[in-house]
Order: structure tokens, then C-alpha cells, then sequence
């Protein structure tokens, strides 16, 4: 199964705050949040479909820091019944794409250093450990990793 990856809109709101839900529980973004940055102009949202079903999504939110570009990848989220199918691969791939096409210098994220999967991934795709965020969520560390898009 291939998926196709497009722009989400404030229509998937549903199923992006379900899926948000889903991978992230007490750490999940709200509806709130998640509609805000579907209206940021600075955020590039896109979902993955498979069969026409929203599998996952992801948000990115670029700026301006020292007069370059630069973008953080705010939330990337698939459905668990669509793991292990390259969906997070694709998601990060094209908006690398958009973000490079933009001019961002390079893009930012932050990860539980217990979620080896996604480590693994930003690792495969050239993220690289800047550093350990303390306590960065509730119960856990976060790892801070960063990728120089050419």
C-alpha cells in the first residue's frame, strides 16, 4: 500500500486530533492547539492517506532566527494500525521537500529518548543528537536532534 501524501486541512481535524490521540495520550496536542496551527501561515501541515484513510500527519512550524530560515517539526503522528510502512519516512521526506523549497537552513525536533522507533527514523534520515532535554515531557527525557537541509 502506497500513500499519498497532501495538504491537511481544518476538515481532518477530526481525525488528526484522533490519531494525535492515539499516539500521544496524555501528551497529545489539544483540538485547540491542533487547529491553531492548522491556520498558522508559517506551519506546513500535510497527512498521509492510504485507501483513502487518514493514516498520519505532520506539522512543521518555520522561522526566522539570526535572518535565516528555519523549521521545527512540531508533531509527526502514525496511526498505529499503519506503523512499520514507511508513512513517518514519507511525512518527513516531503516536508523536508516543501522546507528546503522555502529556503529553510535546517529543521529541528524533539523526541522522548525512550521512543526508539522514532529515533531510529530521524537518525536514518540524517537528524542528528544536539542534546538531552531534562524532563522534557512529563515523565520522561527528550532527545533534541537537528538536520542542516541543503
Amino acid at each position: 500500500m502506497i500513500a499519498v501524501i497532501e495538504d491537511a486541512l481544518i476538515r481532518h481535524l477530526d481525525r488528526l486530533c484522533e490519531i494525535e490521540t492515539e499516539c500521544f495520550r496524555d501528551e497529545a496536542f489539544t483540538r485547540e492547539q491542533i487547529t491553531q496551527l492548522l491556520k498558522e501561515y508559517n506551519c506546513v501541515n500535510l497527512v498521509a492517506r492510504v485507501g483513502g484513510i487518514i493514516a498520519g500527519f505532520v506539522i512543521g512550524m518555520m522561522y526566522v532566527d539570526r535572518k535565516a530560515l528555519y523549521a521545527h517539526i512540531l508533531t509527526i503522528d502514525v496511526s498505529p494500525a499503519y506503523r512499520r510502512r514507511g508513512i513517518g519516512q514519507l511525512l518527513l521526506q516531503e516536508i523536508e521537500r516543501i522546507f528546503k523549497e522555502k529556503g529553510v537552513k535546517a529543521s529541528h525536533l524533539e523526541v522522548r529518548e525512550d521512543n526508539v522507533a522514532a529515533i531510529n527514523l530521524y537518525r536514518k534520515l540524517g537528524y542528528e543528537k544536539i542534546g538531552k532535554l531534562r524532563n522534557y515531557y512529563d515523565n520522561a527525557n527528550g532527545v533534541y536532534f537537528k538536520k542542516v537541509l541543503d
